[in-house]
C-alpha cells in the first residue's frame, strides 16, 4: 500500500498509486508512506527519490551505524515502535528515508500513530511544511503512546502492590506476573532509549530545518522523563519481587517450623513407647496398670517440650 502526500496551492493531496509519481513534482511531495509495499511500489518510489529505500532486515539491524546513517543527500534512519499485546510487547521495525524535505516511511504493519498522522495532515495541512515537521510529529505521537503505556504499566504494578498488601493470590505464578512486568519495563525502556538515540543523531546532521530545533529538544526531555519513569518502575518491580519472594520463604519457614514442632514433640513419647517395646524386663513390666503410668509420663514429656518452646517464644 502506497500513500503520497504532496502539497498543491497550500493544500495537502493524497495520492495511492505509483504510477502519480510522473505528475508529481518532486519538491512538492511531503511524505510517502510506504506500508507493506509491493515491488513496483517499491522500486517507483525509488526512482522518484532517487536513491535506494533500506529493506526490512536493515531496518531491524541493532548496530548503531545501521539504525542511523547520513550522506551527502539522504538521511537514514530506523527505529521500533511497540505494539501492547494481551501479556508482551511486540515490536515493529520502522525504516525512514529523508531526501531533501520528502520523507519516506516503510513498515509491514498498520501503526497507529501513523493513522492519526494521516488524518490531522488532512485536516491542518499548514502545520505540515515539510518531511521533517511530519517525522516530528510521528516521533512526538509515538512518545505520548510509550508514555501511555508506562502509565498503564505503573496502574498495573500499583494493582500487583496492593494485592500483595491483600497476601491474595501470593504464589508462583504471582511471581511470574512480576517478572514478565519486569520483562515489559525493560523491553520499553530500550525502546525510548533508541528513539532518544536517533533524535540526538538527527539533531547533529546540518539537514533539518532549524526551526524545528526547540520541538526536537523538548522531544528528548520527554524522552528523558520517559526513561527517569521507566526505571522507576523496574525498580519497584524489583521490590515486589523482592517481597513476594520474602513472603513466600515466610510461609515455607512456617510450614516447616510446625513439622519440625511436631517431630519434636513426639520424640519422647516415642523413645518411652520404644523402651516398653522392647522384649527385656523393665519397671513395672507385667502390672496391669503399668499402661496408664506410661501413658502419663509420654504426656509430661509432651508439656514439658511444649511448655519450653511458648516459655522461649519459638512458637
Amino acid at each position: 500500500m502506497l500513500n503520497i502526500f504532496y502539497k498543491v496551492n497550500g493544500k495537502i493531496l493524497v495520492s495511492l498509486s505509483e504510477t502519480d509519481f510522473v505528475s508529481i513534482k518532486r519538491e512538492s511531495v511531503l511524505w510517502i508512506d510506504l506500508l507493506a509495499p509491493s515491488g513496483e511500489e517499491k522500486h517507483a518510489t525509488e526512482a522518484f527519490l532517487g536513491t535506494d529505500i533500506q529493506t526490512r532486515a536493515q531496518a531491524e539491524e541493532i548496530e548503531s551505524s545501521s539504525r542511523f546513517r547520513e550522506t551527502d543527500k539522504v538521511i537514514f534512519a530506523n527505529t521500533n515502535f511497540l505494539m501492547p499485546g494481551p501479556e508482551e510487547y511486540t515490536e515493529e521495525a520502522v525504516s525512514f528515508t529523508l531526501v531533501g524535505n520528502t520523507l519516506t516511511t516503510l513498515r509491514e504493519v498498520p501503526l497507529r500513530s501513523f493513522t492519526e498522522l494521516q488524518r490531522r495532515i488532512e485536516a491542518m495541512p499548514k502545520q505540515y511544511t515539510s518531511g521533517y515537521a511530519i517525522f516530528a510529529t510521528i516521533m512526538d505521537q509515538r512518545v505520548d503512546l510509550d508514555a501511555d503505556m508506562i502509565e498503564l504499566m505503573s496502574k498495573e504494578i500499583s494493582q500487583y502492590s496492593r494485592r500483595i498488601n491483600q497476601k491474595e493470590d501470593i504464589n508462583e505464578e504471582f511471581l511470574l506476573d512480576i517478572n514478565q512486568l519486569q520483562e515489559n519495563t525493560m523491553i520499553i525502556r530500550e525502546n525510548v532509549v533508541d528513539k532518544q538515540r536517533l533524535i540526538s543523531n538527527l539533531l547533529k546532521s546540518n539537514k533539518y530545518p532549524k526551526d524545528l530545533e526547540p520541538r526536537f529538544n523538548v522531544l528528548l526531555q520527554d524522552i528523558a522523563s520517559l526513561i527517569s519513569h521507566a526505571n522507576f518502575s523496574f525498580e519497584r518491580l524489583e521490590y515486589l519481587q523482592d517481597t513476594v519472594v520474602g513472603l513466600i520463604n515466610l510461609e515455607q519457614n512456617s510450614i516447616m517450623k510446625i513439622f519440625t514442632l511436631v517431630s519434636l514433640l513426639l520424640m519422647p513419647p516415642t523413645l518411652v513407647a520404644s523402651f516398653y517395646g522392647m522384649n527385656v524386663k523393665l519397671p513395672l513390666a507385667g502390672l496391669p496398670w503399668a499402661w496408664l503410668v506410661i501413658v502419663g509420663v509420654m504426656i509430661l514429656s509432651l508439656v514439658i517440650i511444649l511448655f519450653v518452646f511458648i516459655r522461649r517464644k519459638m512458637l
